[in-house]
């Protein structure tokens, strides 16, 4: 991932986290935090492949989150980290968190066999999915991944017209 991408990645990551909060106490906040973080930076680096395209990021911004406050009733400041939510990669770091196989195909693009630091993302444990539970709910992420699902198929050359690829 190119660095100028790192502030898109934290707030959007940041949002999906207020939007989906973890379970309770500091360990169950860190793992979802954890999975946000690997989701949202694989999709930004899918979104933003070169560093020419996070170049321009890093001068316009990501766009902010209010379509998103508003199709999932989140968020109610106006805190400035919110003006770098990328909307798509928040509504493609959702598909990623609720399909397990399409995580898997956009790590395998952005990472190659490089899948290490994704591992909570690819192959989250029990204590993952716990702590984790709304995040990865494909119910509750529904209404944000739909936004921008058949975009990220394209991007990862699948077909959308072809049913889920079974786990």
């Amino acid at each position: 991932m190119h660095p100028q991408l790192s502030p898109l990645v934290a707030a959007t990551a940041q949002w999906l986290l207020r939007a989906y909060p973890p379970g309770n106490g500091a360990v169950d906040r860190a793992l979802a935090q954890a999975q946000a973080r690997q989701a949202v930076t694989a999709a930004a680096a899918l979104r933003y492949p070169t560093a020419l395209d996070a170049a321009l990021v890093d001068v316009t911004g990501g766009g902010g989150a209010d379509r998103l406050d508003r199709v999932t009733g989140a968020g109610d400041d106006d805190a400035p980290w919110r003006s770098w939510v990328d909307e798509v990669v928040a509504s493609w770091a959702a598909c990623l968190l609720g399909d397990p196989a399409l995580a898997r195909a956009a790590v395998a693009a952005v990472a190659g066999r490089a899948t290490a630091e994704y591992g909570r993302l690819l192959a989250p444990g029990e204590a993952d999915r716990h702590a984790a539970a709304l995040l990865r709910h494909p119910d509750l992420l529904a209404p944000v991944a739909d936004l921008h699902r058949t975009d990220l198929l394209t991007a990862l050359a699948l077909d959308p017209q072809d049913p889920p690829v079974a786990v």
